[in-house]
């Protein structure tokens, strides 16, 4: 994901704009910005890129598995697993997409493969934490209106906003493909070419927007289930116990989704607001990978720690190991 080209003129300068090697970009004179293109075989494979796509490789593995098992049971058609199969669907199109970014990365040398490379991991990942903002919303009005969370109203806002969701993704992601990309004006690339600096802080202000609207709906969620906790204490006669396992086992849920979200994601999301596109590239590797951990670690937060999703797995086992057992089991006489 670094630079793809080799500067055949030793004099030629780093700041002009030319592609460098990754040796090359990580030696103390050459820095630059990482780059979602190519490379030649004639060069060692970055360390970090192996890392990211063995990252990719886990995280199209984990959602996979979770968009099949949303998708063949009938059962799981509420709005709330509507959204966690949203999730796990831009998960793991973003999981794609660190594969194939490596695959074209080291084959192919094409200015238009890396647009429309960084364009699907764009849109991949602005889907993801958009599907994250969608399901604390939906969690946030589950609990406020409780009453008549289960209607066919609930199931309609909610199409419409995965159709916001996504429709805004494919749009952010469209842009470098558009047009807004540096690959005509060097001086103009961010920390990622060949995105602009003025679309990576684009895209980075949406994160803080998004997070800070997290920030605020988790917090009224705490006080709900705290209320909730509360009351339900007070009609069973064990406030000092059940009100604090209650409330200590929702306050933690809560900072284990908030602290995971914004470990994986602050450091990237800062970094492409100060960074440079001639700091080392080592940088924008050490703060993209812990971002593409969030993906890896959504499906084990949001869906393989789900009762109805556990159950949905274990039956698919069963059935599995059944029918092979079957299987092995028959005769010649029974066929």
């Amino acid at each position: 994901m670094n630079e793809s080209l080799v500067v055949n003129d030793s004099s030629a300068s780093p700041g002009a704009g030319e592609s460098l090697s990754w040796m090359e970009a990580d030696s103390p004179e050459h820095n630059g910005s990482m780059e979602f293109s190519t490379a030649a075989f004639d060069f060692p494979i970055n360390p970090w890129d192996i890392m990211l796509c063995l990252s990719g490789t886990v995280i199209a593995c984990e959602n996979a598995i979770v968009v099949a098992i949303i998708f063949y049971t009938p059962t799981l058609r509420t709005p709330m697993f509507v959204l966690i199969g949203s999730l796990a669907t831009a998960d793991l199109l973003a999981g794609m997409g660190l594969i194939l970014n490596f695959v074209f990365q080291y084959v192919i040398s094409s200015e238009t493969i890396s647009l429309i490379t960084v364009g699907f991991l764009v849109a991949s990942f602005t889907a993801s934490i958009s599907s994250l903002l969608a399901i604390t919303v939906d969690r946030y009005f589950s609990l406020y209106n409780a009453l008549t969370y289960f209607s066919e109203k609930t199931l309609q806002y909610v199409h419409l906003m995965l159709m916001g969701t996504w429709g805004v993704s494919l749009l952010l992601g469209l842009l470098p493909v558009l047009g807004w990309n540096c690959l005509d004006e060097p001086d103009s690339c961010s920390i990622v070419r060949p995105l602009t600096r003025s679309n990576l802080t684009l895209l980075a202000t949406s994160f803080f927007v998004i997070f800070v609207l997290m920030l605020m709906l988790y917090f009224k969620i705490c006080k709900i289930v705290c209320h909730h906790a509360h009351q339900i204490a007070l009609q069973q006669h064990f406030f000092a116990t059940s009100h604090y396992v209650a409330t200590k086992k929702g306050v933690s849920t809560l900072a284990i989704i908030l602290g995971t979200f914004g470990a994986s994601w602050l450091p990237f999301a800062i970094y492409c607001l100060v960074g440079e596109k001639e700091y080392p590239s080592v940088y924008t590797y050490a703060t993209l990978l812990p971002a593409t951990y969030n993906s890896m670690i959504n499906p084990i937060i949001y869906a393989y720690r789900n009762a109805e999703i556990q159950r949905s797995i274990y039956m698919l086992l069963c059935g599995c190991f059944q029918a092979r057992g079957a299987y092995r089991s028959r005769s010649p006489s029974e066929v």
